[in-house]
């Protein structure tokens, strides 16, 4: 068996990777997808911390439409994130993997509320740890949710599962020119104005010093080929 190169990660699943071939909702062979994939990456002796965006229930672009202010929205899309890691949870169980929702906000009954210190003996004992409820504030994405979640667990990547191979130096479906960036630093990304994640949340990584790889989550096996070491997709870190 192949060594894992890294002990602790945290992977953003945004609420678009949970779609599938659907507009809307959530699909079962997405999910359990994924739940294969982490699955093998348990066996590796990886602890895992997962981030879950909303934007398969509800997306902020749309409120204007409906009349809602930016503050309702995010309140809206926080319970998105609930709905998301509650049915990760049980897929997750479905192929014997043990896992834990903490959110930003508590819902008794249903998570448990985040503590820093109750997700890494979570961690430590094995547990795949579902962050649900962003940062618990509005206006506030939930990349800042991820960046945030993966200084506080000490991870040693952020794992960012993208529709796209990496990070390329324009959009590739508007420029069929556009180049594939296989390793760029946090300043030359943030000098090119590359979308890797939101401002907040990149520069908080930058100034962690704490790695980001941006890759294509629906490529079969890729998360265990990360974990073990290969160069997939695009690794942001310091230096060139």
């Amino acid at each position: 068996m192949t060594q894992a190169k890294y002990q602790r990660i945290l992977l953003k699943l945004s609420g678009e990777a949970l779609l599938g071939s659907q507009n809307f909702g959530f699909s079962r062979e997405a999910l359990q997808l994924y739940a294969n994939e982490i699955k093998d990456i348990v066996g590796l002796g990886v602890q895992i911390g997962i981030v879950l965006g909303g934007g398969n229930l509800f997306r902020g672009r749309t409120t204007h439409q409906l009349g809602l202010t930016s503050v309702t929205s995010d309140q809206i899309g926080i319970l998105g994130t609930i709905i998301n890691a509650l049915a990760f949870r049980d897929v997750l169980t479905s192929v014997h993997v043990k896992s834990v929702i903490l959110s930003a906000r508590e819902i008794p009954g249903i998570t448990e509320g985040f503590e820093q210190y109750k997700a890494i003996q979570y961690l430590e004992q094995g547990y795949v740890v579902l962050f649900a409820g962003g940062t618990g504030n509005p206006l506030v994405t939930t990349d800042s949710a991820s960046s945030l979640r993966a200084i506080e667990i000490n991870a040693d990547i952020l794992l960012k599962g993208t529709n796209v191979d990496g990070i390329y130096s324009a959009d590739p479906d508007v420029n069929p020119h556009a180049v594939l960036y296989h390793h760029i630093s946090y300043d030359n990304a943030l000098q090119k104005q590359l979308a890797v994640m939101d401002i907040t949340a990149f520069s908080q990584c930058r100034d962690f010093k704490l790695p980001i790889r941006v890759f294509n989550i629906f490529e079969p096996g890729v998360l265990k080929r990360i974990i073990q070491g290969e160069p997939i997709g695009t690794l942001v870190s310091e230096g060139e």
